[in-house]
């Protein structure tokens, strides 16, 4: 067996002591982890602690004060072909159908749309049929679900998600969940995803960061070593249990710090 590239060793991404300030006001302090390539990480912390500001730097959307962000060790400075982006909302543009919100992207690149793996997309999310339907006349999960698709439509290498499904009900959202696992076993791309569910965080991951009270730094990393796919029995756990416990005490842990 060959030796494995020294880039596949290389982390996918690293967030390198990270700080992010707003004139005086610090958001983020000397962040600093790595995501492996293939990987899930799952970011957790208090209301307030600079997850989104986190995420928006790794997506090159606004710039860093201190530190640096590197994709396959190239410095992050603006948005970046490689790395497609979630956002709370769908921001799914009112006046156009599915299919043209999905197509938007290419437009603006000037690229030609891969039909075939678009029309894959949409078929293993469920929006098969869709292509005409305008965003009003889709419910919350179909209108996330177009968004999962029009973000992986370039074949990005990485997936930032921030907290997307927050504003689903708990039955959408455990279904949106699914599908993220699903999506991830077929394609493995690597997937940085903002949550305050931890439920939520180690049924999706295979690593949790759990950020500090603002400004935010790295207060803890937690390991979760779940088989996949995660079924309902592996979720019903007393591992997972323990690891939610354990994650809910570092938060409760950061926010007590923060408020002192």
């Amino acid at each position: 067996m060959s030796e494995p590239k020294a880039d596949d060793q290389r982390p996918k991404l690293e967030i390198d002591k990270v700080s992010k300030a707003y004139g005086d006001f610090l958001a983020l302090r000397e962040c600093d982890f790595s995501v492996a390539r293939n990987e899930i990480v799952s970011i957790v912390g208090p209301s307030g602690c600079g997850k989104t500001t986190l995420l928006w730097s790794m997506s090159g959307l606004h710039g860093v004060s201190g530190g640096e962000i590197r994709l396959d060790g190239v410095p992050i400075t603006k948005p970046h072909r490689d790395i497609g982006l979630v956002f709370q909302e769908s921001n799914l543009l009112p006046w156009r159908n599915l299919r043209g919100n999905i197509l938007f992207p290419y437009e603006i690149t000037g690229e030609t749309p891969d039909h075939d793996w678009i029309a894959h997309l949409l078929e293993r999310v469920g929006l098969k049929g869709f292509e005409d339907a305008m965003p009003g006349a889709l419910s919350g999960g179909m209108q996330q679900r177009a968004s999962i698709v029009r973000a992986l439509s370039q074949h990005p290498s990485v997936l930032l998600m921030d907290e997307p499904f927050g504003a689903l009900d708990s039955f959408t959202r455990e279904d949106m969940n699914r599908l993220v696992e699903e999506i991830w076993l077929e394609s493995k791309t690597t997937i940085v995803f903002i949550t305050h569910s931890i439920e939520e965080a180690v049924f999706l991951s295979d690593r949790v960061v759990v950020l500090s009270g603002r400004p935010g730094s790295v207060a803890a990393i937690h390991d979760i070593d779940l088989p996949r796919p995660r079924t309902d029995e592996v979720m019903a756990s007393r591992q997972v249990f323990d690891l939610m416990n354990a994650i809910k005490g570092g938060i409760a842990g950061a926010r007590t710090k923060a408020a002192e």
